[in-house]
């Protein structure tokens, strides 16, 4: 189908809003940039409803009903949801770009005060995620939304899911295979905030070289990635690693590299914050919480409580 036709189609579903541009394709959505009577512009969400006896995705309820709930300036807001018979779209306040286009644009990594102030931002929004017990589960560059005036987003929660206590068991079939930490690839299913936390080390590293830090080409060969550059873990650091499904006493011994060899032009601050956030351990991660009084961020910090 071309895309003039899949554009005249979707504005006879959503026709208070004229489709301006064709955004990008998912597994269940298609996304446009369209405009409203008034002149303001949003990013519709358009998901098809095929099937009578399957419904709506179970992504898409998840992703609406926690965007409902979730408010906050670094999460992208929802403004409206269309049910017509074949389709769901949903009304999402728009941006200019994602964070993988805004480096692949670049070409290289961003300087220290961008990635300071994206980062502070992440961190933020996932504090807000993790204080109202809900954990994103697909942190990546493309799920960032960036709008013109550097404000960075949340995007795409059609993965997360609230979380309570006690830890329950979850499916490890979840956040992109970039970002995903060791005891996932492990096979643990009682995990927590810590898959966020691992999966935002992992997007700061990319934030500063343009190249994503671990890019293995299946479950096996992330682990092996991530061995090779933070070290294999020892069972006196982790004990509890033995308890995980996948873990092997005869995994390769390496040892850690340098954090200035895994990441080019990463500054000392820098280091102590990454090395934070990616302990292979994820009882050792840090908080997003916590993260944002760490010395990285302290020039931020002085500056918003100057503003206030």
């Amino acid at each position: 189908m071309s895309t003039a036709s899949t554009l005249h189609r979707e504005t006879r579903v959503a026709d208070q809003y004229e489709i301006l541009s064709f955004i990008g394709q998912g597994t269940y959505a298609n996304v446009y940039k369209a405009r409203d009577s008034d002149g303001r512009i949003y990013a519709l969400k358009t998901i098809k409803l095929e099937a009578e006896d399957e419904g709506i995705p179970s992504t898409a309820i998840r992703e609406i009903s926690l965007l409902k709930e979730l408010k906050h300036p670094n999460i992208v807001k929802l403004y409206n949801v269309i049910h017509s018979e074949k389709k769901l779209t949903l009304v999402f306040e728009f941006a200019d770009q994602d964070l993988k286009h805004a480096l692949d644009a670049k070409g290289k990594g961003f300087d220290h005060i961008t990635c300071r102030s994206y980062m502070f931002q992440l961190l933020r929004g996932i504090a807000y995620c993790h204080q109202h017990k809900v954990l994103h589960r697909d942190l990546k560059p493309q799920n960032l939304l960036i709008n013109r005036d550097g404000v960075l987003k949340l995007a795409d929660f059609g993965l997360a899911r609230s979380f309570g206590i006690p830890v329950r068991s979850y499916t490890h079939e979840v956040v992109t295979l970039w970002y995903r930490p060791p005891d996932v690839l492990m096979g643990s299913r009682k995990y927590s905030t810590s898959v966020d936390i691992w999966s935002i080390g992992c997007i700061m590293a990319e934030m500063i070289t343009a190249h994503p830090l671990f890019p293995g080409q299946n479950d096996q060969d992330q682990l092996h990635k991530i061995f090779k550059g933070l070290g294999t873990p020892l069972v006196e650091e982790w004990p509890s690693v033995v308890e995980l499904p996948e873990w092997k006493a005869e995994f390769v011994q390496y040892p850690a590299q340098p954090w200035t060899q895994l990441v080019p032009g990463i500054d000392t601050a820098g280091i102590d914050l990454i090395s934070r956030l990616l302990k292979q351990d994820p009882n050792q991660r840090i908080s997003a919480k916590n993260s944002l009084d760490h010395p990285y961020f302290k020039e931020i910090v002085a500056r918003l409580k100057n503003a206030q």
